[in-house]
């Protein structure tokens, strides 16, 4: 494995213009969508969906039920994708993987300590450790917020970039923790600090605390990537997560992907949504707009 230098952020972050965001983002909303339409971005909403239990009380049989989930979503439908994964704690890695073997389907483990990132490195690196060595496809992490707060900005660079080290090709999240940083100033400084130091992916929330993901923190995140790429011809993906519950508000951040990244970033290579309330008002809708019949929630299993 190739050893991590320890290096200094390239560039200096740019100043955000707040207004300017949140004019950006009013127009992403008022964007209408016609019913052809609409059923397939549906379709690539749940696509994009990674399914998430994150709990005290998590159990072997909920994980199981959830991975039931993402690779059925709905029975009643049959021509429906899976989700793009499943995020759960590190001790349950083993049983989703052994549920969702041969659907496609990743599984997601969340480390570092999640959600406070509150812990000394070694107790970092050996949670992630114990994920990859159950199998993770993919690692959730949390940066250390205080230590950015305090302006140790050298140290999240590092902290992010010995993670990636451990990871090597299995992709990196890293998790913002957006509501806690105070300002889009410092979500786009956090934003670089982490896709310099080598993150695959840039999350917003760990979705423990409110607020958690929400237009203009995404646009500015998304705004980083799209600089980022134009500086390194490197394609980094997003993942918004907590908050989004319905599937009107989703296809707003799919509209807002197109217009800031492009096409290309429309998949759930590029894109994820960190939600499990969501799936069921996209299956909702998808049903309504195919039968013409609004079925309530009743009809959906319960994540």
């Amino acid at each position: 494995m190739k050893k991590t230098t320890n290096t200094l952020l390239p560039i200096s972050s740019p100043t955000v213009d707040q207004v300017g965001v949140e004019e950006r983002c009013a127009k992403f909303t008022s964007r209408s969508i016609k019913t052809e339409t609409k059923i397939q971005g549906l379709k690539m909403v749940l696509s994009m969906i990674d399914l998430t239990t994150l709990e005290g009380a998590d159990t072997p049989g909920k994980v199981k039920q959830l991975c039931y989930k993402a690779m059925h979503p709905h029975d009643a439908v049959s021509d429906l994708p899976t989700t793009a994964a499943v995020c759960v704690y590190p001790s349950m890695v083993k049983v989703a993987k052994k549920e969702l073997e041969g659907s496609g389907v990743k599984v997601a483990a969340v480390s570092t300590a999640f959600p406070s990132g509150q812990a000394p490195l070694n107790v970092k690196i050996a949670d992630t450790k114990f994920a990859l060595d159950q199998g993770a496809d993919e690692i959730d992490m949390v940066i250390s917020r205080g230590k950015f707060l305090c302006g140790e900005y050298q140290f999240v660079f590092d902290e992010i970039a010995k993670i990636k080290e451990l990871c090597g090709n299995i992709r990196l999240k890293v998790i913002l923790e957006t509501g806690e940083l105070g300002s889009l100033d410092d979500v786009r400084k956090a934003s670089d600090i982490a896709l310099y130091a080598g993150a695959d992916f840039i999350k917003t929330s760990t979705g423990k605390i409110s607020p958690a993901a929400t237009m203009p923190v995404t646009l500015v995140m998304l705004e980083a990537i799209k600089d980022f790429y134009f500086k390194t011809n490197k394609m980094r993906g997003m993942k918004p997560a907590g908050g989004i519950s319905t599937a009107k508000s989703a296809l707003h951040y799919l509209v807002m992907v197109k217009e800031t990244l492009g096409e290309e970033w429309l998949t759930n290579e590029w894109f994820r949504f960190g939600a499990s309330r969501l799936a069921n008002d996209v299956l909702m809708q998808i049903v309504k707009q195919k039968t013409g019949i609004y079925h309530s929630v009743d009809y959906f299993s319960k994540d």
